[in-house]
C-alpha cells in the first residue's frame, strides 16, 4: 500500500441519501458503485431480504430502526468498523462489510479503501 493511495483516499468519497422507503438492495447497489464492497443489512442476527425497505425492517426487528431521513458521507479513508458504527448510530441496523464478491468479511480496523484495494 503507497502513501499515495491512503492520500487519495481522503478525497474520495460517497453521499448516500438514505431513506425509509428506500430497499436494502438499492442501499447496498450505491454503496458497491462507491466503494466496490458488499454492504450487507441484518434483521437481528439474520441477513435482511433485500426486498426490504428500512421501514419493513423496522417492523421486523426488536431495534428501533431510525425513521427520519439521513444523509451519510462516507469516505474510503474510513475504518469499516467506524462505517458499521455510523449505519448503527444513525438507522438503528446493524450491517457489515464484506468484500467485492460478498463472501468474505473485511476486518473493523482497515479502511474502507485497503478493503478495495483488497490490502488485508
Amino acid at each position: 500500500m503507497g502513501l499515495l493511495d491512503k492520500f487519495k483516499d481522503h478525497f474520495d468519497k460517497g453521499e448516500f441519501g438514505v431513506a425509509r422507503n428506500k430497499k436494502l438492495k438499492s442501499i447496498s447497489s450505491d454503496f458497491k458503485k462507491a466503494f466496490d464492497l458488499t454492504l450487507v443489512f441484518y434483521k437481528g442476527n439474520k441477513i435482511a431480504e433485500g426486498t426490504l425497505t428500512l421501514a419493513a425492517l423496522d417492523s421486523r426487528t426488536t431495534k428501533k430502526v431510525v425513521s427520519a431521513d439521513v444523509n451519510v458521507k462516507v469516505k474510503a479513508s474510513m475504518k469499516v468498523g467506524e462505517v458499521e458504527k455510523l449505519f448503527d448510530e444513525n438507522f438503528g441496523v446493524k450491517v457489515q462489510i464484506k468484500d467485492k464478491s460478498g463472501k468474505k468479511l473485511v476486518p473493523d480496523k482497515i479502511s474502507l479503501g485497503e478493503a478495495r484495494r483488497e490490502e488485508y
